[in-house]
């Protein structure tokens, strides 16, 4: 009977339960040690005690299923077990591998992974088994050790999970045992005697084990034997991995830890993918998937190769950053190549995967050390794929700008009077301009990219990472491109408030004047209320600022800011904010004002006050802090900017 093929599973029925992975789970850890026990029983003997408790742990815990699976319906279970479809198919999982575990090598048919020895739990320098018992279950270990797998299964079931007749033979069936082998094993089993109170002794629990020291002589050379070996090894990895001068084949890239077809074909510079040279002038896109591959390195397999690599598993060497929400990782495929060539004292390459542009940079005289640098641009348009940092050196940064740019300048915001200094374009890339990211001190200034497709005209501001972020002005929803007088004027006293979402992941910047408000105690002349908002790359974290100018400063001041909320955007164009000011008499004020479209204003708190329209202007002590609500002209109400 022990030769019987248990590879044969009877067919599923239609209203056999279906378990979930984790309800599977649950019944393993709860059940652990019965099922552990029922594992012991079933394996045959001849395996030794010490192999049989390690099978038999191996056996259970790889019994847990990979997603969901059905299962045979038990009618009866034993207490505790009743209904449980998880402790049922778990249950029936042991005992399957449990009888494949007794079954003969054959020359002609691969091993099945139970009849191999377990790779987990192992247990170095120690054999496990089992308390000794007394003569009753040294007896009775006797008597099991003769029967044939599915006997010693039926007796388990029998005992340890009080199963009658009829379910032992449906779970031995299900595990592969053909009907007449279950009826010929139930009657094997009925010829011991029933002693399934013993079962339940320590003699039969490879949960409570007795440890003992392996043969020591022979685990001396066998250690002896391993240490040569691996000094062997050693020396013939170190002779393989010696480079020829330079960089090596991987660069900067950690060891390999894995591969597989998809892995391989996404560090093969072969097959990388290459835009057209004019694909930009026909495609429905114009976005970062059309630039076509630029720059004098884009024939270098071995620097393509290094980039790759360095991107799949940069090593510790690497100096890696990415934006906020961009994920690590490497390119899920061949990624598309937008640009290889020397940029100052660096190579550089960069790649595009379709929702991330990664820049790889490594010194031109091979030292050690590289740079990695990911940032998202999942969504970009023609607005936001104009430029990408190439490099930054000495205080200056270099782009590659897109390829339907036709003309380059560098333009500081906070001085709109100044124009625009014309920059070269070689082959897309930018003659080095001043970075503000790059300087320190007082902000005196803030430079950025102004670049001209055709007849528009749009600014890009280097915000410390590689995608540089795109400056607009106007109401949310109706935007425009900074590049008349007007809109120039009006970013011009906030360009330094740029450099307040450095890093965060910005895709672009606007700004958005949207209320004028008369100062009291006869000063004179408006104050200028303008709000800016950074909408970044993954959504969240959007930065809005209320700042306000007085006539003839030089640079607004921030009245309230907050984040991750939709005032100021297009989603909704309405904000509220106020500041507590100073007149020239001495007498403070608290000023508040709201977009266009509100109806009234009230303050309570620290000052109370309230005023029809949209501007407010009410006394306040020095400190005073208020508390605003807006009433919108639809009847909604809106919060103050805090």
């Amino acid at each position: 009977m022990q030769s019987q093929d248990v590879a044969k599973r009877p067919a599923r029925s239609a209203g056999d339960p279906v378990v979930d992975v984790e309800q599977a789970e649950a019944a393993l850890v709860e059940h652990y040690p019965g099922l552990v026990r029922l594992a012991y029983l079933v394996l045959p003997p001849d395996l030794g005690r010490s192999r049989r408790v390690l099978t038999a742990h191996a056996l259970t815990q790889r019994a847990l299923p990979r997603n969901r699976t059905v299962t045979p319906v038990i009618p009866a279970q034993s207490s505790g077990r009743e209904g449980d479809p998880g402790y049922a198919l778990v249950r029936l999982r042991v005992v399957r591998t449990a009888l494949e575990a007794g079954l003969p090598l054959r020359r002609r048919a691969w091993p099945r992974r139970s009849q191999l020895p377990p790779l987990l739990p192992q247990v170095w320098g120690l054999t496990l088994f089992p308390r000794s018992g007394g003569a009753d279950e040294l007896a009775l270990d006797q008597r099991l050790s003769a029967l044939s797998g599915p006997a010693r299964a039926a007796y388990a079931l029998r005992g340890l999970d009080r199963l009658p007749d009829g379910d032992v033979r449906r779970v031995l069936t299900a595990a592969g045992v053909a009907e007449a082998d279950a009826d010929a094993a139930l009657r094997e089993a009925d010829e011991v005697a029933d002693r399934y109170a013993l079962l339940g002794s320590p003699g039969f629990d490879p949960c409570t084990l007795q440890a003992r020291p392996t043969d020591l002589m022979r685990r001396r050379r066998h250690t002896k034997a391993a240490l040569v070996a691996g000094a062997a090894l050693v020396v013939c990895g170190a002779l393989l991995g010696l480079p020829g001068g330079g960089w090596g084949p991987d660069g900067a890239a950690a060891p390999v830890y894995a591969r597989n077809p998809a892995a391989e074909a996404a560090l093969d510079p072969g097959k990388l993918t290459r835009a057209a040279p004019a694909a930009w002038k026909t495609s429905a896109r114009t976005d970062f998937s059309v630039w076509p591959a630029r720059g004098a390195l884009t024939g270098d397999e071995e620097l393509l190769r290094r980039a790759l690599a360095v991107w799949a598993r940069p090593g510790g060497s690497v100096r890696v950053s990415a934006t906020a929400g961009t994920a690590a990782g490497g390119p899920a495929g061949p990624p598309q190549l937008l640009y290889a060539g020397t940029v100052d004292a660096a190579r550089v390459v960069i790649l595009y995967d379709g929702l991330r542009v990664v820049r790889y940079a490594e010194p031109k005289d091979g030292t050690a050390g590289a740079a990695l640098d990911l940032a998202r641009a999942d969504g970009a348009g023609r607005a936001e794929a104009n430029a990408v940092v190439l490099g930054r050196t000495d205080g200056n940064v270099r782009y590659l700008t897109a390829p339907w740019v036709t003309k380059a300048a560098e333009r500081d915001l906070a001085k709109p009077n100044s124009g625009a200094m014309d920059l070269t374009l070689t082959d897309g890339v930018t003659s080095p301009l001043a970075s503000p990211v790059l300087r320190s001190g007082a902000c005196t200034s803030w430079n950025v990219l102004q670049v001209t497709d055709g007849s528009r005209t749009r600014l890009m501001s280097d915000l410390g990472e590689l995608v540089p972020a795109h400056l607009t002005a106007g109401r949310p929803g109706r935007t425009k491109e900074v590049s008349g007088a007007g809109a120039l004027h009006a970013w011009a006293p906030y360009a330094c408030s740029l450099g307040a979402v450095r890093g965060q992941g910005v895709r672009s910047v606007n700004a958005w004047e949207f209320a004028s408000q008369p100062l009291p105690d006869d000063s004179g002349g408006a104050g200028e209320w303008v709000c800016t908002r950074a909408e970044t790359w993954r959504g969240a974290g959007a930065r809005v600022m209320a700042q306000f100018r007085t006539p003839g400063g030089a640079r607004g001041a921030v009245a309230a800011k907050a984040q991750d909320v939709p005032a100021c955007g297009k989603r909704d164009p309405h904000v509220l904010a106020g500041v507590l000011w100073k007149s020239e008499g001495g007498r403070w004020y608290l000023l508040a004002a709201g977009s266009r479209d509100t109806k009234s204003i009230e303050a309570t708190g620290g000052v109370s006050g309230s005023a029809d329209g949209n501007l407010l202007t009410a006394g306040a002590e020095q400190g005073a802090r208020a508390e605003l609500k807006g009433t919108l002209e639809d009847g909604r109400t809106i919060g103050g900017l805090r």
